[in-house]
């Protein structure tokens, strides 16, 4: 994910300072209350902070959150990872390693894993509450947004009182962009363009989003068109069209899909 770098001056005061959230957010107001009818899974372990394995052989990667990673092939954590996986450690064993389950529209993702909602033994959904305490960022990938109000709600909470992740702002401008992954980006847009390819805003610098034409219906054009000029923040992940081969004369180098309007909005 590409906010590490910005937060690496995360202090030990704030590492330490994450047991605190937990306190206060359980006084909070449950976000994602569990639907009726749930299907129970037991845990196995649990890999990161979104991600589980189940006892019956799946690997269940959690809708809605993106969680810090954790170090992989001898890369250090990012800042929160570990308290992301801790506080996901401690949800589950609340609820005696069994969770309540709900598959999304599309059932997996590239790697195979299990799309789905979790939740606790009391109902509440276990994205949400670690979005509420700061140990994630909200992001919705359609089909999988029937939960993206709730969410939002649950990660501007925590936004609001600069927990976790919010500690230090994790928000880059374009010019920051350093390497692909997942970021938080803010810019001026300069231009806004439709055709075969879907709807392409580019911002000032080197960036462009872009809606897929089979998702354009899910967005408000009007409202696209409206944002020219204006400073927007937009999340996602980054891709670096430099190494995929495809930069061509003339385009930007990053490249951000966008998937749902919640990954796009206007600061001004």
């Amino acid at each position: 994910m590409g906010f590490c770098q910005l937060l690496k001056k995360a202090s030990l005061v704030g590492a330490f300072f994450v047991p605190g959230i937990w306190l206060s957010v359980a006084q909070a107001d449950v976000f994602c209350p569990a639907p009726a009818a749930l299907a129970q899974v037991e845990v196995q372990r649990v890999v990161d902070g979104d991600t589980v394995r189940l006892k019956d052989g799946r690997s269940v990667r959690m809708i809605g959150l993106n969680a810090p990673e954790t170090g992989k092939r001898g890369s250090a954590d990012e800042p929160y990872a570990v308290a992301a996986r801790q506080r996901l450690q401690a949800l589950v064993d609340a609820s005696d390693r069994r969770v309540g389950l709900v598959v999304g529209r599309e059932r997996k993702d590239r790697y195979g894993r299990t799309l789905a909602h979790l939740y606790g033994a009391e109902g509440k959904n276990l994205e949400a509450q670690l979005l509420a305490e700061g140990l994630g960022f909200q992001v919705g990938v359609a089909p999988n947004v029937d939960l993206v109000a709730c969410q939002q709600a649950a990660e501007n909470s925590a936004r609001e009182a600069r927990l976790g992740v919010w500690r230090q702002s994790p928000v880059q401008s374009v010019a920051q962009l350093k390497q692909s992954g997942f970021a938080l980006v803010s810019g001026r847009v300069s231009k806004i363009e439709r055709n075969r390819g879907g709807i392409w805003i580019e911002l000032q610098g080197s960036l462009v989003l872009r809606i897929a034409p089979e998702l354009v219906r899910q967005f408000d054009t009007e409202w696209l068109n409206g944002l020219q000029g204006k400073s927007i923040e937009a999340r996602g992940w980054v891709q670096d069209r430099a190494k995929r081969g495809g930069l061509k004369n003339g385009q930007a180098r990053w490249l951000l899909p966008l998937t749902d309007p919640g990954m796009l909005k206007s600061t001004l």
